[in-house]
């Protein structure tokens, strides 16, 4: 929800507002639904991750919700970070990471550095999950007009995508077959020059078609 507001714009006494809405139903139905996806997939934790040292009020919000909710599962872990300290452990310890919940903001931050981790934005993967409703899969990077047609572009990101879909859509045999063949692709250099291959966008994609049809 975008609230704020300018005061003597373009001047040298300008001051910007931006507010941050949160609402106990969208913060309890965006962490349910983290605890519901470590359960369904044997995950041991959920981490949120807030500001709330900083944005005191909103940060109390999800706090207080995020634990009314973790007590109803007791066989998971929850755990929680400051955003900042979460990117430092994303990059020094990735490992000890399991499922991750946070706003819109933070997630959009923290899902970039994810994708870099992985060997870039044309690896990630990327669904906008609506629970209990029709949801929208998409690459993380969007599209990349300048390379369009120049058969360079990284096409594991959407069929990564697709595996997420059906994985969500509950066919997870035929998800794990694609998971397998773009793991295949990367281990034995099938891919696009990004991730160090020296494969065409086509060729790629092709290779891992072939593989998941074997």
């Amino acid at each position: 929800m975008d609230m704020g507001g300018f005061f003597k714009k373009d001047t040298p006494d300008e001051v910007a507002t931006q507010e941050d809405i949160n609402t106990r139903k969208g913060v309890e139905r965006v962490i349910r639904y983290a605890f519901d996806y470590a359960k369904k997939h044997g995950r041991k934790k959920v981490l949120m991750s807030d500001k709330s040292n900083v944005m005191s009020y909103a940060g109390s919000l999800w706090q207080r919700t995020f634990k009314d909710v973790s007590a109803e599962y007791p066989e998971i872990t929850p755990q929680h970070m400051y955003v900042d300290a979460l990117c430092l452990q994303m990059v020094r310890e990735p490992q000890s990471l399991d499922v991750i919940v946070t706003n819109n903001m933070f997630g959009d931050i923290v899902t970039d550095l994810a994708a870099a981790l992985q060997g870039g934005l044309g690896m990630a993967a990327s669904g906008n999950i609506h629970p209990g409703r029709t949801s929208m899969f998409e690459p993380v990077h969007g599209s990349a007009p300048p390379i369009a047609g120049k058969n360079i572009a990284n096409p594991m990101g959407a069929i990564l995508t697709a595996a997420m879909m059906l994985d969500h859509l509950s066919s997870q045999p035929e998800a794990s077959k694609i998971e397998a063949a773009v793991l295949a692709a990367v281990q034995q250099k099938k891919t696009t020059a990004d991730v160090g291959g020296n494969l065409g966008t086509k060729e790629c994609a092709e290779w891992i078609a072939k593989q998941v049809g074997q």
